[in-house]
């Protein structure tokens, strides 16, 4: 039914990310660093630094935002596909794999409605700790002296935003376009990302029923997330750099601004390198991989099946 497909890809959403936020914050504090002034060499140089100056809960950054509405995301997201593989499927035959993608396609495009606002709230929160540190870090080189010039170099100590401030700024300044900015380059990400996930999974879940009217095993459920989220997630790295780029509004010395896609493509590869499309895309992989595998199994298992069946039980 439709609520038990909202609940489980609610519970899924909540328990994925839970899980895998700390690499999702190191991805996007990596994935913005350009030329100027780098703070992190790596995943694991991130988090220990990320640690050391803003606390174990540093790594949790926008996680409440995520929290809040990856619930709907992944409802939409799962329950979509589900929508459309069912309406595309001729009599209950087998799915080509046109109609696979086509449907993956289908809930890629629906979930941007509460995947962008998500990732734009997120993005500032994530990235707010790496432009303090970097503020810090230009402070401490510069030249010791008692002239104003050298005063106003250090700043006072500098608190963080919030979801709801930069929420509320972004309303007041732009309205509702403020939150979806970004939006081309997340459906950029999102729908590539669900034509080869979505049916990547499916057929790699089927080698693992014996009975094609039988569920697959749940470990071969998470298993398949993991594989077809982790493909999948790599093969979009260069548009999610894009995306994150695009949705930072805050930038630090010596970074570039964007105008656009086309812009900040364009820049990335003359001033970085090929290479920096793929920044982050081993972070990405393992917070996706889990995430999905995750996801899968609490969708397939059926939590909410259970839930909703001891219902009844319950009242009688």
């Amino acid at each position: 039914s439709l609520p038990a497909k909202l609940i489980n890809g609610g519970i899924a959403g909540l328990i994925g990310v839970t899980c895998v936020f700390p690499i999702d914050l190191a991805k996007t504090r990596l994935q913005n660093q350009q030329n100027g002034q780098r703070m992190y060499s790596s995943l694991s140089d991130c988090l220990i630094k990320t640690i050391r100056s803003e606390g174990y809960f540093g790594m949790y950054r926008g996680a409440a935002v995520n929290l809040t509405l990856v619930t709907p995301e992944k409802a939409i997201k799962l329950a979509a596909n589900d929508f459309f593989r069912h309406h595309l499927s001729k009599d209950g035959k087998k799915l080509t794999l046109l109609r696979e993608m086509l449907a993956g396609c289908g809930a890629g495009t629906c979930q941007v409605i509460v995947t962008t606002p998500m990732e734009m709230l997120k993005i500032q929160l994530q990235d707010a700790g790496r432009l303090a540190a970097q503020k810090k870090l230009m402070a401490a080189q510069a030249p010791h002296s008692s002239s104003p010039a050298a005063t106003a170099a250090k700043p006072a100590v500098e608190r963080l935003p919030t979801a709801t401030q930069i929420t509320r700024e972004l309303l007041r300044s732009k309205g509702i376009a403020g939150l979806y900015k970004g939006l081309g380059a997340t459906l950029l990400r999102d729908v590539p990302f669900s034509i080869v996930y979505f049916p990547l999974f499916a057929n790699l879940n089927k080698l693992g029923q014996k009975d094609p009217n039988v569920k697959a095993p749940f470990y071969v459920s998470f298993l398949s997330g993991c594989v077809a989220g982790s493909t999948a997630a790599v093969a979009v790295n260069p548009c999610d750099v894009i995306k994150t780029r695009l949705q930072s509004l805050q930038r630090g010395v010596n970074e570039d601004t964007y105008s656009g896609i086309l812009d900040c493509t364009k820049k990335i590869w003359q001033r970085e390198g090929p290479m920096a499309f793929f920044k982050g895309a081993y972070c990405r992989a393992l917070v996706i991989a889990p995430l999905f595998g995750i996801a899968q199994v609490v969708y397939f298992v059926g939590i909410a099946e259970f839930l909703l069946d001891m219902l009844p039980k319950h009242r009688a």
